[in-house]
């Protein structure tokens, strides 16, 4: 008979992988928000991650919020957020508070996999401390860990977690193969074994920190191009070209894993007496890019003739990347603020995004229809397919006299805006 798994953790990350095992094989998905598990429970993902269909496929999962259900399991799955506090310094609450659940229903033999991002040596220096102290139980004795990251992306339907090669690891050597067996069941891309869990920690960690030097590369070219009045994205296209040139554009950085990840690994370099330079010189570039490209916009308005002050503008797109409702850590609000400390008066939109959340989070109420004729500026901040496919004629049909295109994701034809990074 098969082990019973639980995923606990119903998010981008954990539904997915919960509705690809209870495809095989029994599952319990567990979620602290109890209105979350009655949205599952009635087949429906606010997240769009996994449709209707998926979930009706997935036979065997089975959804809760009550801890007490998770005692039938003997596979845990820990796949809950690990973010950034307001000094960029980790923030494992989150995990912490599950591995105190678990705790609580840890029976000897148990194996519990961990998901989340964190930096390498988190799982064993903190997570499996609390699942000891709790369960009483002693590790790599009563009970074993093992990690296996995440590489969800969120909006992505052509990259899903079964057709990801997924990373596996375990506290020991026997563990290590029943981890990866067990994700080799659902994963057609087929799994790789790591020789521990910190090189699996740090492997995924360091996937997302080389993006974000990339990208920051990119900003930085963005800066200097503008200042010599050459359009980046046509030396990028020039450059590309070349076989081997990596296809990374400018834009903001955001989202729970590229703007968050960095400051991972910067936290446990620091610790241990080394003092990243080159993570940390992308990451203050990147964290600066909305004030950046609100001043590029400000400049091109005062050479427009428009007025600053008491001006509309209109931001399309909130969440963090396109055609995805998530809206964690989206950098659209850095633009948005430094909009409004120059006095201009910003309407939201976007397509995809949750309206009561957006106002939960960020305190912006997001405009449904956006008037014609009424805007000094449109900035498409976010290349939601609905937007990125609107022509020039669409996007003027928006504005005022003498009013502002600004492509802050570059996806247009050029001769469709008046700006770009």
């Amino acid at each position: 008979m098969q082990e019973t798994i639980a995923v606990i953790g119903l998010g981008y990350v954990g539904l997915p992988l919960a509705a690809a095992f209870g495809s095989k094989r029994p599952v319990i998905g567990f979620d602290i928000d109890s209105d979350r598990v009655q949205q599952l429970q009635s087949g429906h993902d606010k997240t769009r991650e996994v449709s209707g269909e998926e979930l009706a496929e997935a036979v065997y999962l089975s959804f809760t919020d009550r801890v007490e259900d998770l005692q039938q399991c003997s596979i845990f799955i820990v796949t809950v957020p690990t973010p950034i506090d307001q000094y960029n310094a980790p923030d494992l609450t989150p995990l912490v508070r599950a591995s105190e659940t678990l705790g609580k229903v840890l029976k000897p033999e148990d194996l519990v996999i961990y998901e989340s991002t964190v930096y390498p040596g988190a799982t064993e220096e903190v997570c499996v401390p609390v699942l000891e102290r709790v369960s009483g139980l002693v590790y790599n004795k009563d009970f074993f860990a093992g990690y296996s990251p995440e590489r969800i992306n969120p909006g992505d339907k052509e990259h899903r977690v079964t057709t990801i090669k997924k990373v596996t690891s375990g506290s020991t050597p026997e563990i290590a193969d029943k981890v990866d067996l067990l994700y080799a069941g659902i994963i057609t891309a087929g799994t790789y074994m790591a020789s521990s869990i910190q090189v699996a920690e740090a492997a995924k960690v360091i996937e997302n920190t080389q993006r974000d030097v990339n990208i920051a590369l990119m900003n930085e070219l963005a800066m200097i191009f503008h200042r010599l009045g050459i359009d980046t994205h046509e030396v990028l296209a020039a450059a590309g070209t070349k076989w081997n040139f990596l296809p990374f554009k400018p834009g903001l950085v955001g989202g729970h894993c590229i703007g968050v990840d960095p400051y991972y690994l910067t936290h446990k370099a620091q610790a241990i007496g080394y003092h990243p330079e080159i993570i940390l010189a992308g990451r203050r570039i990147n964290d600066n890019m909305g004030a950046y490209a609100a001043s590029a916009l400000i400049k091109a308005m005062i050479r427009a003739g428009l007025t600053i002050a008491g001006s509309r503008v209109l931001v399309m797109g909130l969440t963090f990347k396109e055609n995805c409702p998530d809206l964690r850590n989206t950098r659209v609000v850095d633009l948005i603020a430094e909009l409004e400390e120059f006095g201009c008066r910003i309407d939201v939109t976007d397509s995809w995004a949750e309206p009561d959340e957006a106002r939960k989070e960020y305190g912006i109420t997001l405009v449904s229809d956006p008037e014609p004729g009424q805007y000094a500026a449109v900035v498409l901040a976010v290349a939601h397919n609905e937007y990125a496919c609107l022509s020039g004629a669409q996007y003027r049909a928006l504005l005022q006299e003498n009013g502002l295109v600004f492509d802050l994701k570059g996806v247009l034809p050029a001769e469709h805006s008046d700006l770009r990074l």
